[in-house]
């Protein structure tokens, strides 16, 4: 396999538009995801070509009564000063990721717990996986809770994705998607209750995939500036890469980009 990168991570957006600096992936099914509609750049642009750019995906999104404008950066490339004082004087959140991968065989093992349970998502326990993914989703506020419902809908019928729930002491606890490729399998939306944490659910759920799939290479991303990142490094998981991001929501269709 070759090396592992940022183009590994799925997205449920098209590209709609390419040049020279940039791609463009848009979803007109999830309109309010952020990260399905977005732009990405191959090089890093200089001040001007951002903010044209950035003009462009605005005008575009505003088109469809979107919102949000959010772009991606050229992998394990930092912007330069005068992007960063932009970014920080026009209110654009400003962060990055990071890449980690790990071999089945090598994820420390899990000790069984009679208390938990690890289960496939089926018709039976859709509600309850649909009443995680909400208690997860509504911190980015309840229309997008609501909006990504259908969404996980059509991901119940697709072979290429799964769902699991987490069980403690019979009570839901937690759930986790995967997206199965051809070598990888990408852990997407670990999430753990918190009146459950801190008993080792998200371990359990993460042993419950490398059972799963021995065979493949399993990818996760993290935020570089949050806790999840240490517990990938603990468990043995690789780092392969970061990437910067920047997005900015506005609250109305009389919002302009600052030139």
């Amino acid at each position: 396999m070759s090396r592992l990168n940022f183009k590994n991570i799925y997205t449920a957006g098209a590209v709609v538009n390419e040049s020279d600096l940039y791609i463009h992936y848009h979803n007109p099914k999830m309109l309010i995801k952020y990260d399905d509609n977005y732009l990405e750049f191959l090089k890093m642009p200089t001040l001007e070509q951002f903010k044209e750019a950035a003009a462009y995906l605005h005008d575009f999104h505003l088109q469809r009564n979107q919102y949000h404008v959010k772009f991606k950066f050229p992998e394990n490339k930092k912007p330069v000063e005068e992007l960063i004082h932009y970014f920080i004087t026009c209110n654009y959140d400003y962060t990055y990721l990071e890449l980690f991968a790990i071999q089945p065989n090598q994820f420390p093992r899990v000790q069984e717990n009679s208390d938990l349970t690890i289960q496939l998502v089926s018709e039976v326990n859709f509600d309850h996986y649909l009443y995680t993914k909400y208690q997860q989703d509504s911190a980015f506020g309840k229309e997008f809770a609501n909006a990504q419902r259908d969404a996980y809908q059509q991901e119940f019928q697709d072979p290429s994705k799964l769902q699991i729930l987490s069980y403690f002491r019979g009570n839901i606890s937690g759930s986790l998607d995967i997206i199965i490729g051809q070598n990888i399998a990408e852990i997407d939306g670990l999430y753990v209750l918190e009146a459950y944490r801190n008993k080792g659910i998200a371990s359990a759920m993460q042993q419950f995939i490398m059972n799963t799939f021995p065979d493949k290479t399993i990818i996760v991303l993290a935020d570089g500036e949050d806790t999840p990142r240490e517990m990938y490094i603990k468990q043995k998981y690789r780092y392969l890469a970061f990437q910067y991001e920047v997005q900015k929501v506005y609250m109305n269709q009389k919002a302009t980009i600052k030139q």
